[in-house]
């Protein structure tokens, strides 16, 4: 099968790409490096089954060229800008890196009649919810974040194109998903700050922060096991079952660097930053009736991210 993967240098992209690849599709990546890094495509460099346009996803017009061209039969849109603490100092990032992309990729699928789509959403869209579980029928959705806001609007579009199209439409709503090539998040940061200075570390908020981590293996296998989905729009929540506190994980972080009896400095405040969602769990009982469970825990993804980045 031919699939465009938008956003493929990016942290989960590329990891996305090397499994299609693997599974014998032809995948023409769309990245114009914004969050994305050469080096995690540079491998597939002269792979015949491997395109790569370098791209401003909003440019519809050179983007529905490409569609034309390669003929794309299914899109998985992994394009955003997945660092929320950055976007919280410029709200123009979201509107144009996560809202902007979908609509032009929706209407680049309208005009070449692409009929399949993936699309990587986020459990920022529910907003807090005080710990308690959310199912995808939760309501009211009140994102708090930029972030949140620009997926929960594309979700919207999403849903207006596959009405309105006849699409084939797959939702995943991310938790915090870790493991190699990960640029940004506090496991990166907690290292990169012991690197610099090993004899202490300063962490944002009260170090309670709760939230359950993926490893980026099991997500790509949940992706792969349900991206033939039916006419219409549907929504799973995917994730793990734990969580790991912010404490917990530099712990972790700490324990694998060989250090110990460092000293902890909290900024203080529930989160890490204004925007940022402290204490957050899924309901995942609908992908686990759909037969999917993830193989590693929150804290097991966190140690072996550690690891791998290290």
């Amino acid at each position: 099968m031919k699939v465009l993967v938008a956003g493929g240098a990016g942290f989960i992209g590329s990891h996305l790409i090397d499994s299609l690849i693997e599974e014998g599709n032809h995948v023409v990546c769309v990245d114009n490096f914004f969050i994305g890094a050469r080096e995690n495509i540079q491998h597939l460099n002269g792979n015949p089954k491997f395109k790569f346009y370098e791209l401003d996803l909003c440019d519809t017009e050179s983007l529905s060229e490409i569609f034309a061209k390669e003929k794309i039969q299914y899109v998985y849109h992994l394009a955003a800008n997945s660092d929320i603490q950055a976007s919280a100092e410029n709200p123009a990032i979201e509107y144009k890196n996560t809202y902007t992309t979908t609509f032009s990729i929706l209407e680049c699928m309208r005009r070449n009649g692409v009929k399949n789509l993936f699309f990587s959403s986020t459990s920022a869209v529910y907003g807090e919810k005080m710990g308690a579980e959310v199912g995808e029928d939760t309501t009211p959705l009140e994102p708090i974040s930029y972030y949140g806001a620009a997926k929960l609007g594309a979700e919207a579009l999403i849903s207006a194109y596959t009405y309105m199209n006849d699409f084939h439409s797959l939702v995943f709503r991310f938790p915090n998903v870790v493991g190699p090539r990960l640029t940004h998040g506090v496991i990166f940061d907690f290292i990169r700050k012991l690197r610099e200075d090993p004899t202490k570390l300063c962490i944002l908020g009260d170090g309670t922060q709760t939230k359950p981590y993926m490893y980026v293996s099991d997500l790509i296998d949940a992706i792969k096991q349900f991206h033939k989905a039916p006419k219409g729009m549907t929504v799973y929540n995917v994730g793990v079952e734990t969580q790991t506190s912010v404490t917990r994980i530099a712990d972790i972080v700490c324990e694998k660097m060989g250090l110990k009896g460092i000293p902890y400095h909290y900024t203080g405040g529930r989160g890490g930053w204004k925007g940022d969602v402290p204490v957050f769990q899924y309901d995942l009982s609908k992908i686990h009736a759909a037969g999917w469970k993830a193989a590693f825990t929150s804290d097991e993804a966190v140690a072996l991210t550690v690891e791998r980045v290290l």
